[in-house]
């Protein structure tokens, strides 16, 4: 009588791995057989990570009132931010956890951090308006994340549908650091930063859009004076950071809507 070998229980494999780990890979152990192996890539979710604790590190200093150190750090989440997507593709370490990982950092370091940040600084002087002004960006945020990660691979990637979340906590974080660092109480501008914080919440889920810069070939070759103009970017932001880059990303917050007033005035039929 032939002995029928014994299937692996997977199940119990299963139950023995803990809930975090995502990854799946399939391969064959010595005898041929298919097993899987489970696990998330470390090297790209240590930099979301540290995009996270950037944004909890925030919220911190916010509630102690160093608004200046907690201003600073959404733009160190920023830099990061940045860092983990690129490290994922240099390293062919995607996967869905990381992306899923991903959105939930952004989520507390560019939706929760700059709405405290704002809250603590300028917005709690207003009472109940106030933190009606900073739920509506926290809720902006969210909405913004939760359609960025639904239209993955079906918009044209030159272009963000809304404001993207990091622009916006810049603009929002970029008031709060260029004006404390002058020694402006927020309490005296509270009306302007409700103005921005409920603007930039409802750009982030907005149908405007805005250039990505994903269509830029950073591999090829640039002029000599491309390089020099680089260098004179870096050395303007490092002359005023607070003020500098207040400037840009509001200027960038507001690029979405010019243009696209743009567009309808030369779809406009002539008269």
């Amino acid at each position: 009588m032939s002995e029928r070998p014994q299937e692996p229980n997977s199940s119990r494999d299963d139950d023995s791995l803990l809930p975090i780990d995502e990854h799946i890979e399939e391969g064959h152990d010595d005898e041929g057989r298919k097993v899987r192996h489970r696990g998330i890539y470390l090297l790209p979710n240590l930099f979301t990570t540290a995009n996270l604790f950037a944004g909890f590190y925030s919220i911190i200093n916010a509630m102690n009132g160093n608004f200046y150190v907690a201003a600073a750090t959404v733009f160190v989440a920023m830099v990061l931010d940045g860092l983990d997507g690129r490290v994922a593709r240099l390293t062919n370490t995607q996967s869905a956890f990381g992306a899923e990982y991903d959105s939930l950092s952004d989520m507390v370091a560019f939706g929760v951090a700059p709405a405290l940040l704002a809250f603590e600084w300028a917005l709690g002087s207003m009472g109940k308006v106030g933190w009606m002004v900073a739920f509506i960006y926290v809720a902006g945020a969210a909405l913004r994340l939760a359609r960025f990660n639904t239209q993955i691979g079906s918009v044209d990637k030159r272009y963000f549908i809304g404001l993207a979340s990091p622009a916006a906590a810049g603009v929002v974080a970029g008031t709060v650091w260029a004006f404390s660092d002058f020694g402006i109480q927020g309490s005296n501008m509270s009306f302007v930063v409700a103005i921005l914080v409920a603007g930039a919440g409802m750009l982030m889920v907005s149908n405007i859009k805005y250039n990505s810069f994903k269509n830029l070939d950073l591999k090829g070759r640039v002029p000599f004076v491309a390089i020099l103009a680089v260098v004179l970017v870096f050395a303007v932001v490092f002359s005023d950071p607070p003020r500098i880059l207040l400037l840009i990303f509001l200027a960038y917050a507001a690029s979405g809507p010019i243009q696209y007033l743009l567009r309808l005035r030369r779809r406009k039929p002539l008269e």
